[in-house]
């Protein structure tokens, strides 16, 4: 009997990005992962008309709500999660346990689960300017989340400036945390 594929939970928030993660979904499918989708509210709208097809490329419902309670999970158990494009508003709220969305919802919980979990910010230098951002960013990372930010990581734009996203960067993220590889050291039990 073969081994079941790894699955990693794949969370866009409404950055330019995220109108490429059908290229961020089949990167993770090329190293093996079993991706499923979640979006934001506003990251899903941006998105809506292409939500069929990302279903069909993930072979998952797309989410961007909770599901109801009493109602079944329609996706596998996490191993290891990427939130990427992260914005400004989507960190602050996670690192401050502001969970009414979906996906900071889970990435909150994950933490306490102890799934492992990669962030990789999409701001420009303007908003990177606010104290708040690194202090969520600086918290975060308190929580053991592999946050790509700064030196090997995203690095931010001026606004209005559109670089190419670092998807491998994250990517490799995701291989070195599922493996145990994680900030603060050791595999989690």
């Amino acid at each position: 009997m073969g081994r079941m594929p790894r699955t990693v939970y794949l969370f866009g928030s409404a950055a330019p990005p995220v109108l490429e993660i059908d290229r961020a979904v089949e990167g993770l499918r090329r190293r093996g992962w079993d991706v499923c989708l979640g979006l934001t509210p506003t990251a899903a709208d941006w998105l809506d008309g292409r939500v069929g097809e990302l279903e069909e490329l993930t072979g998952h419902p797309v989410r961007s709500a909770y599901r109801r309670p009493g109602t079944a999970d329609v996706w596998p158990r996490a191993d290891v999660i990427l939130f990427a494009p992260a914005t400004f508003n989507s960190i602050n709220a996670w690192a401050l346990g502001l969970t009414d969305r979906f996906v900071v919802g889970v990435v909150a919980e994950g933490i306490g689960k102890g799934i492992p979990t990669v962030a990789m910010p999409c701001v420009n230098a303007a908003y990177a300017q606010h104290t708040q951002f690194d202090l969520s960013v600086a918290r975060l990372r308190s929580m053991r989340v592999e946050v790509l930010y700064g030196d090997g990581g995203f690095v931010p734009n001026q606004p209005g400036q559109r670089l190419p996203y670092p998807w491998e960067r994250a990517f490799d993220a995701v291989e070195r945390v599922s493996a145990g590889d994680r900030p603060g050291g050791g595999a989690i039990l």
